[in-house]
């Protein structure tokens, strides 16, 4: 066999010390002339999603080992975002993502693997990957834990959005302690990521759009034996890559990206892919500007209304035929690069040309969607000179457009307090900044507003503006990453109590309706802010995250 980049760990006398290492860890002599694959495990006992994780990372040893690999296991961090929400918790989320990538380039390229297999499953865990596999540029394969099974309440399918909703319902007084407590016992059922086109999801469904996971990594249910054959295969796989020299950076290439957004679009993925995408761009050097999104959307149909934009869940996706389904109706009208290369060795083309479309009303057909443009919006204005994301598949009809006084705050702590209060009244604008990348910092999720605001029956007349994000399980006329963000002046820093507020989705618009003067100013008026953390890992995130519209990456200090 040629040089294996393990064989800088391996062979010749300089290795001796570090062959007895390896010694130490049990390797044996036919095991030191065989690729070293690591397979990252972000297995852990506090992520549902994570939890079954260590049975994947198993299946995957069998795949590489059966396949003429070694594998090798090490950690990666994840944070449950559900846990971690509401409370400072949440500064830890977006944060992990850019901790994730560097850890796991430091432990690839210290101990000099061939390839890597990574074992993700939820919301920063698949991108943070995603932009290490960028960066180390050995061949990789994803296999994702999968999503949950859907809870059912009532007779009807649930998920964890509807639980942020019941506790909204329940201060509104329409839902009682017991309901409340009947969808906790019952909302989450299984292992896995959570049930609806969340965040988690819709990146492990990306994953398999970028060619950088099997047909099946983003909906086949954590619960099902097939993720068990699937992990099996993702170790096969990446042998078969090896064996070709095909690379991360063969397959995530412009056109994979592209490729990414239109699935994004279609499916009706969460407002975040647009934090993320930018960011696994900025690894393999493509300029990704948000605004690509609108001129994708146009002529992408969205066809899939999944939690909480509709009444269907991952496993009823998974039934339909999963994203190659998704993806084989986007082919067949021109919409998609299908010559790019994916981890099965072939392209995009040979990959989905066999899937079919088993159901569609979970899948809409290209001639018949939901709506005829895609899933997000990226609208600007005076009040988001850079971009603002809305998932627009989640907004209702009535809120497309909108205009109405500012309700201001500058955290979500005190927001929450005033909807669950009830001061907050049909037809207002409720904005939340300070929340930003760098603001917050750590751009936290709004899940429990914009929940509250649903819970109660607020959602078709309320908008919620921030430089903060949405979770996936938000809906309705959520506007988020407002760019530039509060802490560096941004004009959502200058709005005032009153002000109206104009949104126009439609025409991809976001205005204050003040005269330029006087936004000068205002401007000229407004004093940065004190940190809100002076210590740790969050003042060094804050001192060198760039903005939301640029996908919240980490630059280099200035000289």
């Amino acid at each position: 066999m040629e040089h294996m980049k393990s064989d800088n760990v391996k062979k010749g006398m300089q290795q001796a010390p570090h062959r007895s290492l390896f010694n130490a860890l049990g390797f044996t002599e036919e095991e030191m002339k065989k690729p070293m694959v690591g397979i990252v495990s972000s297995y852990n006992e506090i992520v549902p999603g994570h939890m079954n994780l260590d049975k994947i990372v198993n299946a995957v040893k069998l795949g590489v080992a059966e396949a003429g690999g070694v594998p090798v296991v090490f950690p990666a961090i994840a944070v449950c975002d559900g846990i971690a929400m509401g409370h400072i918790g949440m500064k830890y989320s977006l944060v992990t993502r850019d901790l994730i990538a560097d850890s796991t380039e430091c432990m690839a390229l210290a101990h000099q693997f061939d390839a890597l297999v990574m074992v993700p499953n939820c919301d920063k865990n698949v991108p943070g990957l995603l932009m290490a596999a960028a960066r180390i540029n050995v061949p990789t394969v994803f296999v994702s834990g999968g999503p949950m099974l859907a809870g059912h309440v009532k007779g009807q399918k649930r998920s964890l959005s509807s639980m942020f909703e019941a506790v909204g319902s329940h201060a509104a007084g329409t839902m009682t302690e017991e309901d409340v407590r009947e969808f906790e016992q019952k909302a989450c059922p299984t292992c896995g990521s959570c049930s609806g086109m969340y965040t988690a999801n819709s990146m492990n469904c990306l994953t398999e759009a970028l060619g950088m996971g099997l047909g099946g990594n983003g909906t086949i249910p954590a619960v099902y034996s097939e993720r068990i054959k699937l992990a099996k295969h993702a170790g096969m796989a990446v042998m078969d890559m090896y064996n070709k020299n095909i690379c991360p950076r063969d397959i995530m290439t412009k056109e994979a990206i592209l490729n990414a957004l239109t699935v994004d679009m279609a499916l009706g993925c969460s407002t975040n892919s647009m934090l993320h995408l930018p960011a696994i761009a900025h690894e393999v050097g493509f300029d990704f500007d948000i605004s690509f999104a609108n001129t994708i959307s146009e002529k992408t149909p969205n066809l899939c209304h999944l939690a909480p934009a509709g009444p269907t869940y991952m496993e009823d996706l998974n039934e339909a035929g999963g994203v190659y389904a998704v993806m084989k109706e986007l082919a067949d009208i021109g919409l998609l690069n299908t010559e790019c290369i994916t981890v099965t060795g072939k392209t995009v083309a040979e990959n989905i040309k066999n899937s079919v479309n088993r159901d569609t009303e979970v899948i809409r057909t290209v001639d018949n969607p939901y709506s005829k443009t895609g899933g997000l919006a990226v609208l600007k204005g005076n009040l988001a000179p850079d971009g603002s994301v809305v998932k627009r598949s989640a907004v209702v009809e009535e809120m497309m457009v909108h205009e109405g006084p500012a309700r201001v705050f500058d955290c979500e702590e005190d927001a929450i307090e005033a909807i669950k209060g009830g001061k907050i009244v049909s037809g207002d604008v409720v904005v939340i900044r300070y929340e930003g990348p760098k603001g917050g910092p750590g751009m936290r999720e709004m899940l429990n507003p914009t929940s509250a605001i649903a819970g109660m029956g607020l959602g078709s007349s309320v908008a919620l503006i921030t430089d903060g994000r949405f979770s996936g399980a938000s809906r309705g006329a959520s506007i988020g990453h407002v760019s530039p963000e509060a802490a560096v002046g941004g004009p959502i820093a200058l709005v005032r109590e009153g002000d109206i507020i104009k949104i126009d989705i439609p025409n991809m618009k976001l205005n204050i309706d003040i005269s330029e003067e006087e936004m000068a100013a205002r401007k000229a008026e407004w004093k940065p802010r004190e940190p809100k953390v002076t210590t740790g890992y969050l003042r060094r995130y804050a001192a060198q995250v760039t903005s939301g519209d640029k996908g919240a990456v980490m630059k280099l200090p200035e000289n």
